[in-house]
């Protein structure tokens, strides 16, 4: 026959008198007495902040996380609560697991689309902030070693441009050629119909001087360099090998960030000069042996079309386009949390927010361009 709960045991909870918002519990408050427990909480007042379960008879891991909810819903301060020495470390032990609940669901519809587009929203605003700030700080600590030359690491800095410029070379040079190659195909197709092949030169050359070679370098070196510097920095982080050198009393500006940044900014501008020649010897490539226009005539055409002006246009946006890929790929890296997932995803995230901030900076600079009749 099972065992029928008695008055005296089941979960009761009482006002003090004394003092009208503290709850006192008593009876026994666990598994046995679901249903009298989940009646006892609703009945207490709303005007109770605390409870004491010190005379809690016997107490098991229903009752401990039916308080701590019960609490929560209530905003009423857990730890402020008491209970007997022999229910303490049950309750400390439930208290630390209480949230690790199963990930909910995703749901589907136009107000959670909006809700979740909202939080992204927020959450690349408060990237944008932190890179702004970042940006800031390494302008700062850069203006300091003008003053502090010994805080400069030339072996590092020649390091980093090795790795971000020389070893990049010929992966930009193969694929702005093909580009360059293919934009000269595609162009002439059109302009096959209209008589005028040998336009093909101008559009090759001006679509790579000023556009296309320093966005695709820029692409390049984001997918490339943006993510083996959050790498590098994340695995340090995880290490914990940052904290050792700010425990030795360096600055990991000075030693992490700075010489990247430099290494990007000297190399992205001679990488984008590489860049230009490719694309247009692929241009060069496809007029000579598929569009049946001589080498002499094709540079000819190109030495009296081509202007100074948008050889800088693309020249100028390479430094701009290496500050945001370095602060990007440094950031993320230092903002990793020390677990090997959490260097997975700032990676990622590094690829994704220089490849797109180089597009809308570069959407930004035709714009401008284009305004300033330039």
């Amino acid at each position: 026959m099972a065992h029928q709960p008695s008055q005296t045991e089941a979960p009761r909870l009482a006002i003090d008198p004394d003092q009208p918002a503290l709850m006192r519990l008593t009876g026994r408050w666990t598994l046995n007495f679901a249903t009298e427990l989940s009646q006892a909480l609703r009945s207490a007042p709303e005007n109770a902040t605390r409870f004491d379960a010190r005379d809690v008879a016997r107490l098991d891991s229903l009752g401990v996380l039916q308080l701590i909810r019960f609490a929560r819903r209530r905003g009423i301060d857990f730890d402020a609560c008491l209970f007997h020495e022999d229910h303490r470390a049950l309750v400390e032990a439930i208290e630390d697991v209480a949230d690790d609940r199963p990930a909910r669901g995703r749901e589907y519809g136009v107000a959670e689309a909006l809700a979740r587009l909202g939080r992204a929203v927020h959450r690349n605003w408060r990237e944008f902030l932190a890179l702004i700030g970042f940006f800031g700080e390494v302008l700062a600590k850069l203006a300091r070693m003008f003053g502090q030359p010994r805080r400069f690491r030339p072996t590092a800095t020649v390091y980093h441009m090795e790795q971000v410029g020389l070893d990049a070379v010929p992966l930009v040079a193969l694929l702005c050629f093909l580009v360059g190659a293919v934009v000269a195909f595609l162009g002439a197709n059109i302009l096959r119909d209209f008589g005028a092949t040998i336009f093909v030169v101008e559009l090759v050359s001006i679509a790579f001087l000023r556009e296309f070679a320093v966005l695709l370098t820029a692409i390049i070196l984001a997918g490339r360099t943006a993510s083996a510097f959050t790498a590098q920095i994340g695995a340090m982080v995880s290490r914990e090998e940052v904290d050792a050198i700010r425990t030795l009393g360096l600055d990991p500006i000075d030693l992490l960030v700075i010489p990247r940044v430099l290494a990007l900014l000297v190399m992205l501008p001679l990488l984008t000069f590489v860049a230009m020649v490719a694309g247009l010897l692929g241009g060069l490539t496809v007029g000579a042996y598929g569009l049946d226009i001589p080498p002499q005539q094709y540079l000819a055409r190109m030495h009296e079309t081509m202007e100074l002006r948008h050889f800088l246009v693309g020249l100028v946006k390479a430094p701009v386009f290496a500050v945001m890929i370095a602060l990007i790929g440094c950031l993320e890296g230092l903002q990793v949390e020390g677990t090997a997932q959490s260097v997975g995803e700032r990676t990622t995230s590094s690829v994704v927010q220089a490849i797109s901030m180089v597009i809308v900076a570069d959407a930004f600079f035709a714009i401008w361009f284009m305004q300033m009749g330039y």
